[in-house]
Parts: C-alpha cells; structure tokens; sequence
C-alpha cells in the first residue's frame, strides 16, 4: 500500500484524490503511517481510505500538505477546531501555528480621505494605517502642471503645452498631499494642475470629477466606505473613511529532521510577503 502513488479519502463523505507523498510530507504524521500500519480510525472501504471526521476542515489540512503554508478565508473563525484536527492526524507544526490565532487573522485597515474645496482649487490628504497601501496609491496618483491663459478651471480642454508631472508631496510614509484646479499667475495666466490616477488615463482638473474617481479606486481595491463628515465648515472640509480586512503576510513551515527525534518533526516559521 505504501508504493500506490494515488491515494482516495473519504474524509466525512467528502472525496480527496492525492499523491502518497503528500501524505508522507510529515513521515511522522498519522496521514503519513496510514498508507502502511493498521490504524483503525482508517478504514480502507473500496479502495478508499474512510475517516470519520471533518470534511470541509480537512480540505485546509491539505493545502497545507501541499505547500506548506497556512492560507484561510478573511471570514474563517474555526481555529481551535482546525487545531483540534491537525492535532487529530499529526501535524504538530500546523497545530502549533493554529495556537498563535494572532498570526493567522486578517488585520483591520484603515484609510481617510480628507477633501478641500476651495475656490478653483481642491486639496487632498490621505492617511492609511498601511503604510504600504499609501506607497502603492501614491504610484497610482500623478499630478500634472502647465499653464493656461483665460481658461477656468472647469475647462475639459488640457493645456496646448506640454504638462510637467509633480511629485506628490509625502509627510509621512503614511500620507500624501496634492492639489488640482487652477490659480492665477502673472497677467492672463493660469497654473492649472490635473491628476491622472490609474489605470485611468484621464488627466482631470475638476476636483470633484478626481474625487470621485480616488473613491471609486479605493472601492475596488476591496475598501468599504464606513462614514462620511464635514471637519471644518468654515474651510470645507469634507473626510471620507474607509475600512477593509486583510490577510496578514502568509505563514510558511521549514521543515528539518534531526537523527532520532521523536514525535512531530522540527518546524519553523517564516514570513511569506503576501499582496500590497
């Protein structure tokens, strides 16, 4: 039994179709001894092994068998019970990191977008809890300047000149400042500055149109909008608060063996750099 290379499991009436060596991944685990000792939680019906237990769990102890790191669903809640059955089949360094729920859950992420009207003129702020999400939005945001002579800001024709890009203005790594619209310079002159943010193309002077583009960005980079104020009538200013949950960085299991060691096999963590 040990040299059949496909392996059938009824885990619960649920069917799994594997290699035996992913199974044997853990030689120590009791998925890896089934294939050869007489275990009686294993019931071989049929050419399939049947196991009376979780089905839809199991499917999780299996991607981990697969590649070695622990990958669960924003809304998973089933730690203990995971744990209970990794326990169950002998996968101690997948217990042990289902015993550290801190690790595993999704984080809260927080996003303000502070908006300023003010004449022919729009200021925006934006402030993440992410310093990563802000560094990646930043490369999305542009802003373009040139001059214009007697056009308004509501204008949907850009500048005859070629428009200079600006770097956007960072205080901090975890916001950014930049403004669109247009301001008078000498004589019939204006400075007009547009933002083009990606993957739309459009170079937009209006500041409401840029507002309503940066939300819609951010709705579907998986962002929820959860409250809307004015901070300052005085200076309208209008914040705009986004929420959204996100898997930390995924766990991965090195896994070494030292000549005579008993029980669950050496395991160490490391960090997987997931997404933004």
């Amino acid at each position: 039994m040990s040299n059949r290379e496909v392996v059938v499991l009824s885990v619960g009436g649920v069917r799994f179709v594997t290699r035996a060596s992913t199974l044997q991944r853990f030689p120590e685990s009791r998925l890896a001894r089934m294939l050869s000792d007489d275990d009686q939680e294993f019931k071989l019906v049929n050419g399939e092994f049947f196991v009376d237990r979780d089905g839809t769990l199991f499917s999780y102890i299996m991607d981990f068998l697969r590649t070695l790191q622990v990958s669960l669903p924003t809304d998973f809640s089933d730690y203990r019970r995971l744990q209970r059955e990794a326990e169950f089949y002998g996968l101690y360094p997948l217990a042990d990191l289902l015993s550290q729920e801190h690790l595993l859950k999704p984080r809260l992420e927080i996003l303000e977008v502070r908006f300023s009207l003010q004449e022919m003129q729009a200021f925006f702020r934006i402030f993440g809890s992410c310093s990563t999400t802000v560094e990646t939005l930043a490369e999305q945001i542009t802003v373009f300047t040139g001059q214009q002579s007697g056009q308004s800001w509501n204008s949907p024709f850009p500048s005859q000149k070629p428009l200079i890009p600006l770097p956007l203005e960072r205080p901090s790594h975890h916001d950014m400042v930049f403004q669109c619209g247009t301001d008078y310079s000498a004589g019939d002159q204006f400075v007009a500055r547009y933002v083009s943010i990606k993957p739309d193309n459009r170079k937009l002077i209006n500041g409401t149109n840029v507002l309503g583009l940066l939300l819609d960005t951010l709705l579907k980079d998986g962002f929820r909008l959860i409250s809307t104020r004015t901070v300052s009538s005085a200076e309208k200013v209008e914040c705009y608060s986004f929420e959204r949950r996100r898997r930390p960085a995924g766990l991965t299991v090195t896994v070494s063996q030292t000549p005579g060691s008993s029980g669950a096999a050496q395991a160490k963590r490391s960090l997987v750099q997931k997404g933004k």
